[in-house]
């Protein structure tokens, strides 16, 4: 039952809402009242400015980061600590502090996907930045970098010489973009129309 625990645990760090939290003190608003309506990084970067959206995004990350290192410390098995990436998310995403109405999980998604594999995040990070300095979409660049995660995960223990990843592993590395792609339907609808803002646009 401690693992259950556990799992209980990263879903409840991940519904902290940093993000709200910090528009109410900064400005007294709603942040899911401003912008896209999105309890995240980018959208308290349009409600409060450039740097409560870094600080969010790092709080945002850090809680991914804190539920599984908080796992492994426990000595979790590693099917525990790839349950807690994919709750801490979840708890982001659907927090129950904030009636289940939350962000989208990117910044949270790459803390705690990161811990698990470094190389993956950073390869995904380069892939982000890229489709960001091309387009200058937020979403874009977030929906391409998170669903090649799996792949980039399992290219680089393959051409490392590593273990593979187990499936727990993978399988919350896919579930996990799999959750945030669909979070961003709303996006792709209007990358499509071509009504979507472009990071800087008011």
């Amino acid at each position: 039952m401690r693992w259950v625990w556990v799992v209980v645990g990263a879903y409840l760090v991940g519904s902290v809402p940093f993000s709200y939290l910090i528009v109410w003190l900064v400005r007294r608003t709603d942040v899911r009242t401003v912008g896209s309506g999105n309890v995240g990084a980018t959208n308290v970067l349009r409600a409060a400015g450039r740097l409560p959206g870094v600080l969010a995004l790092l709080l945002d990350a850090g809680k991914g980061m804190a539920a599984v290192l908080g796992a492994r410390a426990l000595a979790a098995p590693q099917a525990v600590v790839a349950a807690a990436a994919l709750a801490v998310v979840v708890g982001h995403v659907f927090p129950v502090f904030l009636g289940f109405r939350g962000g989208k999980g990117v910044a949270t998604a790459a803390g705690a996907l990161g811990i698990l594999s470094p190389w993956a995040l950073l390869l995904s990070a380069a892939v982000f930045a890229a489709v960001l300095a091309w387009s200058r979409y937020v979403s874009l660049g977030s929906i391409i970098a998170v669903s090649l995660f799996p792949l980039f995960l399992w290219l680089h223990a393959s051409l490392s010489g590593q273990p593979r990843p187990r499936r727990a592993v993978l399988g919350c590395a896919a579930a996990t973009a799999a959750l945030i792609v669909v979070k961003h339907r709303g996006n792709i609808a209007r990358l499509l129309a071509g009504t979507e803002r472009r990071l800087g646009e008011r």
